[in-house]
């Protein structure tokens, strides 16, 4: 796990030179067993996904980490693989929606188009295919993060946020 995070419950976002140009920031956790594919997904989605935007990455190796971080920590969207052994992206997202009021935004990450029917009964936002394409990646993790700015409800939401 790294990263300097904003405790849960807080939405401040860090005042830059002048408010309406410094760019929102978000937190977004990345899963995966292997710390290469979390490597490549950071890579592609840049910590800049389009101007309004700058993100702060925090890592998760397990599912006890990821379970860590959505209780300590703001999470404002979760990247999971949908690849990782034990514990499969598909099967967090799922147990994430199920366990948590108010689950932050979840895109995983599949090898097989095929495996987007899976993506839909575990209650993901969205869906990326590998190989990651860092266009279609920067502008599907942008287009997450202006939702969830702009008061979208995830999937799986039980109640209201805020």
């Amino acid at each position: 796990m790294t990263g300097s995070l904003r405790s849960a419950g807080t939405y401040e976002r860090e005042p830059g030179p002048s408010m309406s140009d410094a760019p929102d920031q978000y937190t977004v956790l990345l899963y995966s067993d292997d710390k290469a594919v979390r490597d490549k997904i950071r890579l592609a989605i840049g910590v800049r996904p389009a101007a309004d935007l700058r993100v702060e990455f925090t890592d998760a190796a397990t599912w006890e980490e990821c379970r860590i971080l959505l209780d300590k920590y703001e999470i404002d969207l979760m990247v999971l693989d949908g690849e990782a052994a034990p514990a499969g992206g598909l099967g967090i997202a799922r147990q994430t929606k199920d366990e948590y009021a108010a689950p932050p935004p979840v895109c995983v990450v599949l090898a097989r188009a095929a495996d987007r029917w899976l993506a839909a009964y575990a209650q993901v936002d969205q869906t990326l295919l590998y190989p990651l394409d860092p266009v279609t990646t920067g502008q599907t993790i942008a287009g997450m993060l202006r939702d969830r700015r702009n008061g979208a409800i995830p999937l799986g939401t039980l109640g209201t946020l805020g």
